[in-house]
């Protein structure tokens, strides 16, 4: 029952689309112009008249459209009753004019044909009468009757003069009751539209003006309903011009194209047109996550994909180039250049849903060789489709610069296709081999970051040639929209976010260089796998917080976020190994000699980190501080640990200390004697200085 009222909710609505559609295809200012009068008096009430009908004709069709759908049931239901008491004295004039051309005047009972030709008379009478109570629900049955009267006066032998008058008399019975029930209706559309109105302003208070804007669009089904509304236009149009010579000379594609620019000359068949694009994309895109991945791939409702980027292409493109006012063979070949750019954005909609899916089994080692199939076969398609296109456009027009930036526009799809399967190759030879290809990564980036500026370059000559048109050619407000909102979506924001991704990668590959290599006796004795890849390392970077990954999956974390994978610090150098630098670069002059407490702490230091390096090691912090030790005497081992820590000064020693320890090293009272030694050392620098 719910669907019978949705399919009654945009069937009812439809005629009033239609009158609306008719109305503003009306020249009525020709038709006026060629009025011709008696006097100019005349022919002004004349033109009063048809311009008050006109615009009456347009506040009915939007009132009706608007209109509740119970009330639109009863506004038809009583349209038909109307139309049945019409056939009802159409079927008594009918049969008078026949009795009086049959010339019998006589009892019916004495004549056969005569009583035949009464039976079927009164029985449609009769059904109509029904028909009429039925429909305004009631059993006041004679209401309707009043065109029975003349049937039963010649029932009765009353002459054929005296049953014509009665005929007038009994249309003018009806006519009366037709008028009272008007005035006694008469202010009802008022009271609709003052309770539509108290409805409004209470769901406005309570939702705000957006949210009932988009309760009405669903209520009445605005999307269905124009769409509806347009395939009943293309349908008309198909069958009037099927057995026309011209249809039959000018091919399929061409015939489909006239009769859609024919369905295009008013605001509410565009309107249709554009909900229909809307709706066949979003067919599309469907069907092609449906053939890459089955019933679950529907699941995944992107906003992007759903038809709606496409049909806004096909409104804006035709409001700009004027699409309503032109000829019916001009309107034909512009909207066949609008319907290709509006393709050509459905494949790239199509590319960027193939793209995931194809690279996602080439990286997941997918053994399922009909999903590589089908990923394959519809890259294909996309690859060779809009070669297809770009011909087929340059047989019909003359190559000139916009005509380029199409067809390189539509190309651009096919190259995205192709990195995709270059890619996707590089991923099932790295499968083949069984190990990781050496610079993948930047392979990858580097077929993107093509595909990319080639995109970015389109889009540049787009908003370059689409100014050029606006300040030397015809200038309008559409157009300078299109130009500012393609300039911001297409080319800034592209600009901003590759240029973003050009510096997180600089500073990945900064931060990765700044980080120190593990040795081979550090992996020896780490013996883990790296926690971003899960494959052995035979070579890896150690973050400042002493953890062991590789350098490519680490700079692969770092385009994403700047925090170590384990535990989540901060990658960064830490203050202590720039000042170290700093030292190297300038080198300052010799210290003096120290104090003998600060010669005493000193070899204790230094002891400690020998027990150190023979204690186990726990983590990435020790082995560091085991390297450093072994690099130099006592003081320069305790400048190394500052370097090693992960802050950079006495506190990085406080944190690096314990974590030796829990794991087996030196004893708490190592641990003090380490951290008074630091800070007698601290305390003693300023004073030789």
């Amino acid at each position: 029952m719910v669907r019978l009222e949705d399919v009654a909710n945009v069937v009812l609505r439809v005629p009033s689309i239609l009158v609306l559609d008719l109305l503003y295809k009306c020249d009525v200012e020709s038709f006026t112009y060629h009025l011709r009068a008696k006097s100019e008096d005349l022919l002004f009430k004349y033109k009063y008249v048809i311009w008050n009908m006109y615009y009456l004709g347009h506040i009915v069709s939007t009132v009706v459209l608007l209109l509740p759908l119970g009330h639109i049931v009863q506004l038809y239901l009583h349209i038909l009753t109307a139309l049945l008491l019409y056939m009802g004295h159409q079927i008594s004039r009918e049969y008078l004019l026949a009795e009086s051309q049959y010339g019998y005047d006589y009892a019916l009972f004495l004549d056969p044909p005569a009583l035949n030709r009464f039976v079927t008379a009164l029985t449609s009478q009769i059904i109509v009468t029904t028909l009429c109570a039925f429909l305004m629900r009631t059993r006041r049955v004679w209401l309707f009757s009043a065109h029975l009267v003349p049937l039963v006066a010649r029932a009765c032998s009353v002459s054929q003069d005296a049953v014509l008058t009665l005929t007038t008399v009994s249309m003018g019975i009806t006519g009366a009751e037709v008028a009272i029930f008007l005035l006694m209706n008469l202010f009802v559309p008022y009271r609709l539209a003052r309770a539509a109105y108290r409805e409004m302003a209470q769901m406005t208070d309570l939702y705000r003006l957006l949210a009932v804007g988009v309760s009405l669009w669903h209520s009445f089904a605005v999307p269905v309903l124009f769409s509806v509304f347009w395939f009943v236009l293309f349908g008309v149009q198909l069958v009037s011009n099927v057995g026309t010579p011209t249809a039959v000379q000018e091919g399929l594609l061409l015939y489909l194209l006239t009769c859609m620019s024919e369905c295009c000359a008013s605001p509410y068949s565009l309107l249709g047109l554009t909900f229909v694009v809307s709706y066949l994309a979003l067919g599309l895109l469907n069907l092609c996550k449906f053939y890459l991945g089955g019933f679950t791939a529907l699941q995944n409702h992107n906003v992007m994909h759903r038809g709606v980027t496409e049909g806004v292409t096909l409104l804006l493109l035709a409001l700009q180039t004027g699409l309503l006012d032109m000829v019916a063979l001009q309107r034909c070949f512009l909207l066949f250049i609008i319907l290709f750019i509006v393709l050509t954005s459905t494949l790239q909609s199509m590319s960027e849903i193939t793209e995931p899916i194809v690279l996602g089994l080439g990286a997941s080692r997918n053994r399922s060789v009909w999903k590589h199939v089908r990923g394959l076969s519809m890259c294909a398609f996309l690859l060779l489709f809009p070669g297809f296109m770009a011909y087929k456009i340059s047989q019909f027009f003359h190559m000139d610069f916009w005509l380029l930036i199409l067809v390189s526009s539509c190309m651009l799809t096919s190259l995205q296709v192709t990195g995709t399967l270059l890619i996707y190759c590089l991923f099932m030879v790295e499968v083949w081999r069984g190990a990781p290809l050496p610079g993948l990564d930047e392979v990858v980036y580097y077929v993107n970051g093509v595909c990319r500026i080639l995109e970015f370059a389109v889009a540049l000559c787009v908003v370059a040639y689409g100014a050029w048109e606006s300040l030397w050619g015809e200038w309008s407000w559409m157009g300078a929209s299109v130009i500012i909102i393609h300039s911001y979506c297409n080319v800034w924001l592209r600009a901003q976010a590759g240029w973003k991704s050009f510096l997180l990668r600089q500073e990945a590959a900064r931060k990765i260089n700044l980080l120190p290599r593990a040795s081979t006796q550090q992996l020896q004795e780490h013996s883990d796998v790296c926690a971003i890849c899960f494959q052995d390392m035979t070579s890896a970077v150690i973050t400042y917080c002493g953890h062991f990954f590789h350098g490519n999956c680490l700079r692969k974390w770092l385009y994403v976020q700047e925090t170590c994978p384990m535990c989540h610090t901060s990658i960064k150098q830490p203050a202590s190994t720039q000042t170290t630098a700093a030292h190297d670069i300038h080198p300052q002059p010799a210290p003096p000699q120290p104090h003998p407490h600060h010669q005493e702490t000193a070899p204790e230091h230094a002891d400690v980190h020998q027990e150190e390096a023979h204690g186990p090691q726990g983590d990435g912090v020790c082995s560091l501080n085991k390297k450093c030790e072994s690099e130099g005497p006592a003081k320069r081992s305790s400048m190394q640990d500052l370097t090693c820590s992960s802050s950079g000064d006495s506190e990085g020693i406080n944190i690096a200390a314990p974590s030796c320890s829990s794991e087996g090293g030196p004893a708490s009272q190592h641990r003090e004697r380490n951290e008074d030694s630091i800070s007698s050392l601290f305390r003693e620098l300023p004073e030789q200085n």
